[in-house]
């Protein structure tokens, strides 16, 4: 319990207009080698056009060869569209400690192996360390898994996942909003995975029933 001291100073600070910051405002993003890594880059633009979110990402060296073949982007040009960019064994960086503060992780898209590694507590570089910050936090933390068909070691490490608080988040696309394109459909499910965070965008088609 804090000590009146310690409320006193709270107040005095408050007083001053001294902001105490929870960190909510940021989000870790994490970019793998799995196929989708048009997940992770629509992601970050829509974070970017929100001037209330600071993110905070990681590339892994897998996911510099995804971005370039399915995107023709470099790893440079995807860093600009976030506050932060990391180096993925950079396990000294701010993130890689509960002390830094966040609304969470994202992991779009996620591979099978940064899967694996998260459920096992494998921290060999800086994406799965932060991921299992999270975890040791009891902080948000979503991973959009991109593999298929599923072997029994893929869903027993996503139960794992599940078990110690994550929440698997597969980029199923949603038909019912009848997207007219591949962006749309990828839009939908990046704003619905934001939503995990309480980060809400206009953009998002609502399911309002069958009339």
């Amino acid at each position: 319990m804090p000590s009146q001291g310690m409320l006193m100073e709270t107040v005095a600070l408050l007083g001053r207009g001294v902001v105490m910051n929870d960190g909510l405002g940021r989000l870790i993003v994490g970019i793998t080698g799995a196929s989708g890594a048009v997940y992770g880059v629509r992601l970050l633009r829509i974070l970017r056009n929100m001037n209330h979110i600071e993110t905070h990402l990681v590339i892994s060296g897998a996911a510099i060869l995804t971005l370039r073949h399915e995107m023709g982007l470099s790893a440079a040009e995807v860093s600009l569209l976030a506050d932060k960019t990391y180096n993925i064994g950079e396990m000294a960086a701010a993130i890689a400690s509960g002390s830094f503060q966040s609304a969470g992780m994202i992991i779009a898209p996620c591979s099978m192996k940064t899967l694996s590694a998260i459920a096992n507590g494998f921290c060999d570089n800086l994406m799965t360390r932060a991921a299992d910050v999270m975890l040791k936090e009891r902080r948000r933390l979503v991973l959009m898994v991109r593999e298929t068909p599923l072997n029994l070691v893929h869903i027993r490490n996503m139960q794992s996942v599940t078990e110690m608080g994550g929440i698997i988040y597969p980029p199923v696309p949603a038909f019912y909003c009848h997207p007219p394109s591949i962006e749309a459909m990828v839009d939908q499910t990046v704003r619905r995975a934001l939503e995990l965070f309480g980060i809400v965008d206009d953009g998002i088609i609502r399911w309002n029933g069958i009339m």
